[in-house]
C-alpha cells in the first residue's frame, strides 16, 4: 500500500504592494463611465428642454385658427416695376367642413402621408427615428419623418425660413398640444382646406374642381354647390394625395408618368392597409389620369395669365418647393419683379390673335427670349380669350413636331464633325432602309421639288429634307440626339431616321426650342439665369435644368433688399452660361440660319 502524496503548495510571489492595496479600475472604464454620465444628463436637458417648449408653446394655440385667413399676398410685376397681378391662395380657396370629404381622400392621404394618424399623439416617434436612420444611412435627408398634425403646424407657424432643430421640436411641441386640444377630423379638415395642389388649386375642394370637376357635373357652380371633393372616386382621391408632397414634380400634366406611378403607389399603399380591396384596387390602377382638356385651374387674375400661370410655379419652386414654397409665395407679401417686357407682351399677344381671328380650330403659341441674356420678354400660350375656357399653356406645355426647326441640330453637329457647309449632297427622292429592321425610310422634299447637286449651306436655306436625311444619318441620329439635350431641349429625343426631319417622339415645347436656340448667337454658350432651373425627364425620374430666366428680383413688399431662399443665396438672377458648342460652329450654324429668314 503506498503512502499518500502531500499535496504541493504552488508559491506565488508577490509584487509590492499587492497585500494590501484594492485593485484599481483600468483608464478606459472610467472614461466610459464618464461618457455614459454625459450621454445621460444631456438626455435630461433634452427631456427638459422639449417639456419645456411643450409648456411654452401652449399659447400658440390660437393663432392657428387664422390658419384660412392668409397674411400678405404677393404681387407679380414686369420688368419696368408695372404690376401683373397677384399671388394668392385664398382667391379660389373653399373652406370644407369634415363632413365634406370623401372618405376615400381621406383614407389616401392617411395611407400616403401618415399612416398612424388616428393614433398618433401628433409627433410620430417610430416614423421620426426611420426617418432619421434612413436619413444617417444617405448621409443626406431623403426621407420626411413628419405627421400630418406637424405638417400642418409647419405650414401655419410664422417662421418658416427657420428650419433649425429648435424649430423642428418646437413645431413637434405645438403638434402634440393640437392632438390634445382638436380632433382628428378637425386637424385633417384644416390641413386639407390649406395645402396647395398645384395649377394655382390652393385647398382641397379647389383641387377636385381642378382637376376633376368634369368627371363630376354639378359640382363646380356657386359656393352652395355640392362639393367636388365629397364625390372622389379611388383613383382620384389617390391622386389628389400623391401631387402633395411636389406639386409640381407630380403634376398630371407637366410629368404623366411621374404622377401615374405616384398615384399608384398611394392606391397601393391603401390596399395594403386594407382601405381597398384588391377588386376596386384593380379598376383604381386602370383609371386614367386627367388630361389638358380635363384640368381648369382657377381663372388667374393677371393681365397675362399664360406667362402668370407658368413664373408662379417656378417662385415656388424657387422658395423651397412644395407645401413650404407654396405658402411662401402665396402668402408671404413679396414682390417679385419679372423679366416681361410689357410693351413687347401686348405687340406678341396682337400678332397671335391676328392669326387666330378665323375659323375655331387654329392654335398658335409665341415665346420671345432676350438673345444675350436669356431672359423671357414675352409669352404667348393661346389666343387672348382662350385662357378662361381653355387653360393650357403651349408656350410651355404644347409639345408640338418640330419639323424643320430642329434641322440647325443636325447642321450644327455636321459642322462640329468637320462636314463643311459648302460640300456637296445629291437632292433627290430617297428610299433608305433602316439598318437591323425590314422598314424603309422614305424621304421627299415640298411638291417632290428636288435641286440635284446641291451644297449643305443652300439646302439649309432651301430646307431640302432630301440632304437633310443623308446629312442625319450620316452624322448619327443618337450625336444629334445629345447634342439638342445639351442645348436645352428637355423631352425625350428619340434617334431615328426620321428624327433628322424633326419627327420626334414627344415633340417638344416653343420654350425649349426657343431657349435650345441661344446658344447661336452666343459663341456656343447656352445662357440661362442662376433663378431659371426647369425640369427634365429621364429614365429614372425627374431633374433640374438651367432654363430661361423669368424671375428677375424676389424682395418683400416694402423692401429693396432681395430675400434669402432655402440655398442660402439672394433671390436675384444672376447671368451665366454654359458651353455647349465650339464658337466656330455657333457662328457659322447662326450665319446659315439667318441667311433663311432674310
Amino acid at each position: 500500500m503506498s503512502a499518500i502524496e502531500p499535496p504541493i503548495a504552488e508559491v506565488i510571489p508577490l509584487r509590492r504592494g499587492d497585500d494590501d492595496e484594492a485593485p484599481r479600475p483600468r483608464p478606459r472604464l472610467k472614461k466610459l463611465r464618464l461618457l455614459a454620465l454625459l450621454v445621460g444628463l444631456g438626455l435630461l436637458a433634452a427631456v427638459s428642454t422639449c417639456f419645456g417648449m411643450m409648456m411654452a408653446v401652449a399659447s400658440d394655440l390660437p393663432e392657428l385658427e387664422k390658419l384660412a385667413v392668409p397674411s400678405k399676398n404677393s404681387v407679380l410685376e414686369d420688368r419696368s416695376g408695372s404690376r401683373l397681378g397677384i399671388l394668392t391662395g385664398n382667391q379660389n380657396r373653399i373652406l370644407l367642413t369634415e363632413n365634406q370629404i370623401d372618405p376615400d381622400l381621406e383614407h389616401a392621404i392617411i395611407a400616403v402621408e401618415d399612416r398612424r394618424f388616428y393614433t398618433n399623439e401628433g409627433v410620430d416617434l417610430r416614423g421620426t427615428g426611420r426617418a432619421l436612420y434612413q436619413d444617417l444611412v444617405a448621409r443626406t435627408a431623403v426621407q420626411g419623418g413628419s405627421t400630418i398634425t406637424q405638417q400642418f403646424v409647419k405650414n401655419a407657424t410664422a417662421a418658416q425660413n427657420d428650419r433649425t432643430l429648435v424649430t423642428k421640436i418646437r413645431e413637434a411641441a405645438l403638434a402634440y398640444h393640437v392632438t390634445r386640444k382638436w380632433s382628428k377630423r378637425r386637424i385633417l379638415r384644416n390641413y386639407l382646406n390649406s395645402i396647395y395642389f398645384g395649377n394655382g388649386a390652393y385647398g382641397l375642394e379647389a383641387a377636385a374642381r381642378t382637376y376633376f370637376a368634369r368627371n363630376h357635373p354639378g359640382c363646380d357652380g356657386v359656393r352652395s354647390a355640392r362639393r367636388c371633393a365629397s364625390d372622389l372616386e379611388p383613383a382620384e382621391a389617390a391622386l389628389l394625395a400623391g401631387v402633395v408632397a411636389s406639386p409640381s414634380g407630380y403634376d398630371p400634366l407637366a410629368h404623366p408618368v411621374a404622377a401615374r406611378r405616384r398615384r399608384d403607389l398611394v392606391l397601393d399603399r391603401m390596399r395594403q392597409q386594407r382601405y381597398l380591396d384588391p377588386v376596386a384596387y384593380q379598376q383604381a390602377l386602370r383609371a386614367p389620369l386627367p388630361e389638358k382638356d380635363d384640368v381648369q385651374p382657377p381663372n388667374e387674375d393677371t393681365r397675362y395669365p399664360y406667362f402668370t400661370s407658368w413664373v408662379k410655379q417656378q417662385v415656388v419652386d424657387e422658395l423651397g418647393g412644395g407645401q413650404l414654397g407654396a405658402r411662401r409665395a402665396f402668402e408671404g407679401g413679396l414682390r417679385i419683379k419679372t423679366t416681361i417686357d410689357s410693351k413687347v407682351q401686348n405687340a406678341a399677344q396682337s400678332a397671335v390673335d391676328k392669326w387666330l381671328g378665323g375659323p375655331p380650330g387654329p392654335q398658335a403659341a409665341l415665346v420671345a427670349l432676350d438673345n444675350k441674356t436669356g431672359e423671357v420678354r414675352a409669352m404667348i400660350g393661346g389666343g387672348k380669350d382662350e385662357y378662361r375656357v381653355r387653360p393650357f399653356n403651349l408656350a410651355t406645355q404644347g409639345q408640338r413636331q418640330p419639323g424643320s426647326a430642329f434641322k440647325p441640330f443636325v447642321l450644327a453637329q455636321a459642322l462640329s464633325d468637320g462636314i463643311s457647309s459648302g460640300s456637296t449632297w445629291n437632292s433627290r427622292k430617297q428610299t433608305i432602309k433602316v439598318p437591323r429592321s425590314s422598314e424603309r425610310f422614305v424621304v421627299s422634299n415640298y411638291e417632290n421639288a428636288y435641286a440635284g447637286p446641291t451644297t449643305l449651306a443652300r439646302a439649309t436655306t432651301t430646307s431640302d429634307n432630301s440632304v437633310y436625311a443623308q446629312v442625319g444619318i450620316q452624322v448619327g441620329p443618337r450625336r444629334i440626339a445629345r447634342l439638342s439635350r445639351r442645348m436645352g431641349i428637355r423631352t425625350p429625343v428619340s434617334s431615328n431616321y426620321a428624327m433628322t426631319l424633326g419627327g420626334l417622339r414627344e415633340g417638344v415645347t416653343p420654350l425649349d426650342l426657343a431657349h435650345a436656340y441661344l446658344a447661336f448667337p452666343n459663341d456656343g454658350r447656352l445662357v440661362y439665369g442662376s433663378m431659371s432651373a426647369g425640369e427634365e425627364r429621364y429614365r429614372g425620374g425627374v431633374r433640374n435644368v438651367p432654363g430661361p430666366a423669368a424671375i428677375e428680383l424676389i424682395t418683400r413688399r416694402g423692401s429693396e433688399k432681395a430675400v434669402k431662399l432655402p440655398t442660402g443665396e439672394r433671390a436675384r438672377n444672376a447671368r451665366k452660361a454654359r458651353r455647349v458648342l465650339p464658337a466656330g460652329v455657333a457662328a457659322e450654324t447662326g450665319s446659315i440660319l439667318a441667311s433663311v429668314v432674310k
